[in-house]
Formats: structure tokens, C-alpha cells, sequence
């Protein structure tokens, strides 16, 4: 148990952090709300309105996001080859390649589709 007290200690620690800051910025923030402090922020411009059900986002936008996902997946997977790499040896590089083809071969047709243009 006591290789985990550091672990806890630090859950604890954020914890605390997060719950001293949330009620702090309760009590010491302005009380005076306002027509523009209750409406949602859209980077200084003035909100649309939006109709019943929410409406419809292009779905660029959510391929934009699985792209980012699954191109920050890939750097996730490298972290660990790369500290394992001695112990691996020539069957981990023969393997991480592989896989790297992979992505690249994803990415090139993406790019290719036109999956990148902001049009």
C-alpha cells in the first residue's frame, strides 16, 4: 500500500486544489449578472440565434475531431516503443514501421479526399 500513498496523496492534492478554487472563485466573483454574462461565449461575436433542436454542424467539424483523435492515438503508441526500444529490437522496428506505414497510408488518402481543406 505504501507504493501508493504518493499516488493518493497527489489525487488528493488535485482534489483539494480543485474544490478550494471552485468555491474561492465563488465567493470573491462579481454577483452582477448581466443579459451578456449569462449568454454563451462565441469569441466576441454576437450570438446567433439557434433553432428548436439545436440545428445542424457540418460534418467537417466532426471529422476534423477523428482525425486529431486518431493522429494523437498514434503518438500515444510511440511513447512506449521508444522507451522499450533496446529490448525490442529488430522485430519491435520491423513492427512500429508497420505500423507507421499504416497511419501514413490513412493520412495520404485523407489529405488526398480533400479531408484537410477549410472550405
Amino acid at each position: 500500500m505504501h507504493l501508493y500513498a504518493p499516488i493518493l496523496v497527489l489525487g488528493l492534492l488535485a482534489f483539494a486544489f480543485a474544490a478550494v478554487t471552485v468555491v474561492l472563485g465563488a465567493l470573491t466573483g462579481p454577483k452582477r449578472y448581466n443579459r451578456a454574462k449569462v449568454e454563451a461565449y462565441e469569441c466576441g461575436i454576437e450570438p446567433t440565434p439557434q433553432p428548436v433542436g439545436g440545428g445542424r454542424f457540418p460534418v467537417k467539424y466532426y471529422l476534423t475531431a477523428m482525425l486529431f483523435i486518431i493522429f494523437d492515438i498514434e503518438i500515444i503508441f510511440l511513447y512506449p516503443w521508444a522507451v522499450a526500444f533496446d529490448h525490442l529490437g529488430a522485430f519491435g522496428l520491423v513492427e512500429m514501421v508497420l505500423f507507421i506505414v499504416a497511419v501514413l497510408v490513412a493520412y495520404a488518402y485523407v489529405w488526398r479526399r480533400g479531408g484537410l481543406e477549410w472550405d
